[in-house]
């Protein structure tokens, strides 16, 4: 089972069909997943998030470390009065000729213990400014008790990252849509040159978002420490490393796990949907490589009728193409046949007459064997002609557009043509029933059309008796338009009804074997079902006069071909 189930799924994914449809299917869903990673609102709602988070974080700490400021009593004198007349936003505090020969009122090793423990659980990076923008404590520098490290470390060697890892930086920027200005580690004298501290010793809060060198996002954020209103210092919150990064990946990361999900089922569906197309394509493409080799005598294309889609109609359409094609070679091999039996006739009766020629005694017995060659070589002449018409019918047919065929005006042609040709036999009459001739008109190819109404003509004026009428009838029925040729001759047997369409077919007891190749009425058939018609035999019966018999057989006044057309 699960190795016919596998053989099964490698067969369809090596058919290009379905490899097209998977992939198609899987394009549009990695657009989509693409799409998702890169407009994510996520990304930004998470950074709003945690400027808001470190704001705040920023000012508990601000005011813990300003709790634990101490002020030298000598160097500075807080005007109570002067606090109470400060409009919102302005800061107070000593002037810079006061301040000159002062020490800074924040004291880093009363801050540092205080820092480390508000700081720490944050996992933040803390810095606190003077008001001169220089570097008092950084939480990077404190031991595990919160004792200041008052040596500088030696900068670590920069290592040059790898090449997936400067890909995986350049894919994380890509997604970071690159707007957002660089990251810069300015040294401990340049506190002013972050934005946010420069603001906020001037009594404002700030934050701004940037990126470090290898793609990772970083938020700061910077309040004013300030204590009775008085602008002591800065401090500078910002986030360490990747940890928004981080989450913003974890996020991707559970996308992209639905999109392996919603991968794998549509791939799992696009298979059973290949299944249902390229599995019944397949099957009709091998039947049809099958019916071009003839491996079998006759080859069954699969039947997928009952589906009511493309397939259905395709498989439709190859079986009955199919059933044609069969039929017309079967026709070929019959016609074939037909005429190798037809030929085989006269060239038996002509190679007897030559082999008798030298041994005829007689002037007349030799002007008879003469004649009786000149009559099948007559009779060849008649055949081959008629064969080649008819073999060469369908392509012609195939060839030739279709037009617009005035029958009114072809029809009275064709009759006037036959009363001046062929003055001494039966006349030939025309008449239109259900409106004017020219309102008899219909797609076709006039030639082949005249081809039929003459062959029917022909023949019923050889089957009439001199002195007889052969009536032509055009009447219109509807949407179709009927043509019918009466004769006054004998009639047709009941049981030649049919026969009379047949190839070689002929019966005609009042003429000599051989005057007529039998192949008049199978062309004519052929080309009236070409134009999507149909053509019938039948005898004209006398109505039944008072006086007759019940019983008695009907009295047949003639032959009647009728002929019935798609109208325009």
């Amino acid at each position: 089972m699960l190795g016919s189930a596998w053989s099964f799924f490698v067969t369809l994914s090596f058919s290009s069909l379905t490899r097209r449809i998977v992939f198609l299917n899987l394009a549009g869903l990695c657009a989509l997943l693409f799409g998702v990673m890169y407009l994510s609102q996520f990304r930004a709602g998470l950074i709003d998030a945690r400027v808001q988070s470190l704001l705040v974080q920023s000012e508990i700490i601000a005011g813990a470390i300003a709790a634990s400021a101490t002020v030298e009593s000598d160097a500075v004198t807080i005007d109570p009065d002067r606090l109470l007349e400060l409009q919102a936003g302005e800061s107070y505090g000593p002037s810079e000729d006061s301040l000159s020969g002062i020490e800074f009122p924040i004291n880093p090793e009363r801050v540092a213990p205080v820092l480390r423990r508000l700081v720490s659980p944050t996992k933040t990076r803390a810095r606190i400014y003077d008001r001169d923008g220089v570097l008092i404590l950084d939480s990077r520098n404190l031991y595990g008790r919160g004792d200041v490290l008052r040596f500088d470390l030696p900068s670590p060697t920069a290592v040059e990252p790898g090449l997936m890892e400067r890909g995986y930086i350049a894919i994380r920027r890509w997604l970071g849509r690159g707007d957002l200005p660089p990251y810069r580690e300015l040294g401990p004298e340049n506190g002013k040159g972050y934005g946010e501290v420069r603001q906020a010793l001037a009594g404002l809060h700030a934050s701004e978002v940037r990126v470090n060198d290898r793609g990772e996002v970083i938020v700061s954020v910077a309040v004013p420490v300030q204590r009775f209103r008085a602008v002591r210092g800065a401090l500078m919150l910002s986030t360490q490393g990747a940890d928004i990064d981080d989450m913003v990946e974890a996020e991707r990361l559970a996308i992209v796990k639905v999109f392996l999900v919603a991968a794998g089922v549509m791939v799992l569906l696009s298979i059973l949907l290949a299944g249902t197309i390229a599995g019944p394509v397949r099957r009709l493409a091998d039947a049809a490589e099958r019916v071009r080799r003839r491996i079998k005598t006759r080859v069954e294309i699969p039947d997928f009728t009952g589906r009511r889609d493309e397939i259905g109609e395709l498989s439709g359409a190859l079986r009955d193409m199919t059933n044609a094609l069969y039929s017309r070679i079967e026709a070929i091999e019959s016609f074939a046949a037909d005429v190798s039996h037809e030929l085989k006739n006269p060239l038996t009766s002509l190679r007897s007459a030559v082999e008798t020629l030298p041994m005829a005694k007689t002037e007349a017995n030799r002007a008879r064997l003469l004649e009786v060659i000149q009559h099948d070589v007559k009779r060849l002449n008649r055949l081959i002609t008629d064969i080649s018409d008819a073999s060469r019918l369908d392509a012609e047919l195939q060839r030739q557009e279709v037009a617009v065929v005035d029958l009114g005006r072809l029809l009275d042609a064709l009759v006037s043509t036959a009363n001046e040709v062929n003055a001494g036999k039966a006349k030939v009459t025309l008449t239109f029933e259900g409106g004017q001739p020219s309102q008899f008109k219909m797609p076709g190819h006039d030639s082949r059309l005249g081809q039929v109404v003459s062959n029917l003509i022909d023949n019923a004026r050889s089957f009439s008796p001199e002195g007889g009428t052969v009536r032509v009838t055009c009447r219109k029925l509807k949407s179709d338009i009927e043509i019918l040729v009466d004769d006054d001759g004998p009639g047709i047997q009941p049981d030649a009804m049919e026969k009379v369409f047949e190839r070689f077919y002929t019966d005609r007891p009042h003429q000599g074997f051989g005057q007529n190749s039998g192949l008049g009425l199978s062309i004519s058939k052929q080309i009236v079902e070409a134009h999507g018609g149909s053509i019938r035999a039948e005898n004209r019966i006398a109505a039944a006069k008072p006086g007759d018999k019940p019983d008695a057989e009907p009295r047949i006044l003639g032959a009647r071909f009728v002929v019935r057309l798609p109208g325009k």
